[in-house]
């Protein structure tokens, strides 16, 4: 899967889900939770203990469903980046742009995400090869910034991430944002364990992003 398919199959997913847990195991079963309720796009963060394990794990238990898109979260350097591509990662996600990471991934084919807050962030970013950037945290700045960079930058793709909720989805989504990232909200029964209300929310928030894919047909 090169890189514009894989962008490809992010933009149909809509929902990057954004999952930060206290172990692979766990990781891996708030993964099934999410893909039993629709969102099929994970972004597995490499603040989880031996997150490459779990990356391997979930790419070869889904590796026959074309729509599951594993990617990799927190890659603050280039090594980690490379474990990242070894375990089976699809995408890099950083909370940061990383120009070394930006070349690896350019060398691997697979889109790299980088975390920017300000507009020359994200032109260096589309310089050094990046096809979409992270908002973050984008709770900070809120949708109408979005709709000032677009300005002059129309063609920069922009995925929010911190602070996305049902409530504000489609604040995003009407800026022109159509890969949005949520964590939190998402994923906040998984720590009690509640693996079925996880399913159930993402069943949520995938029944909303449809809702605004239609109407804006």
């Amino acid at each position: 899967m090169q890189r514009t398919s894989i962008l490809t199959a992010l933009e149909k997913n809509g929902i990057v889900a954004v999952l930060r847990t206290e172990s692979a195991e766990k990781a891996l079963k708030i993964s099934d939770a999410l893909i039993d309720g629709g969102v099929k796009t994970i972004e597995l963060t490499f603040t989880v203990p031996e997150a490459d394990r779990a990356i391997k794990r979930l790419v070869e238990k889904y590796k026959n469903n074309s729509n599951i898109v594993v990617g990799a979260g927190t890659i603050l350097d280039a090594p980690s980046a490379h474990d990242a591509f070894l375990a089976g990662a699809k995408f890099i996600v950083s909370p940061t742009f990383d120009r070394e990471i930006a070349s690896l991934c350019n060398l691997y084919q697979i889109p790299y995400i980088p975390g920017c807050m300000s507009v020359n962030e994200m032109k260096e970013a589309l310089k050094s090869g990046s096809d979409l950037v992270k908002l973050f945290p984008s709770d900070i700045v809120g949708p109408a910034f979005v709709k000032d960079v677009k300005a002059p930058l129309p063609q920069l793709e922009i995925m929010p991430s911190g602070g996305v909720n049902l409530d504000n989805l489609a604040d995003w989504y009407g800026v022109g944002c159509r890969i949005i990232g949520v964590g939190g909200s998402l994923m906040k029964p998984a720590a009690t364990d509640d693996f079925d209300k996880v399913t159930k929310i993402a069943k949520e928030y995938m029944y909303v992003y449809r809702q605004l894919s239609e109407q804006h047909v």
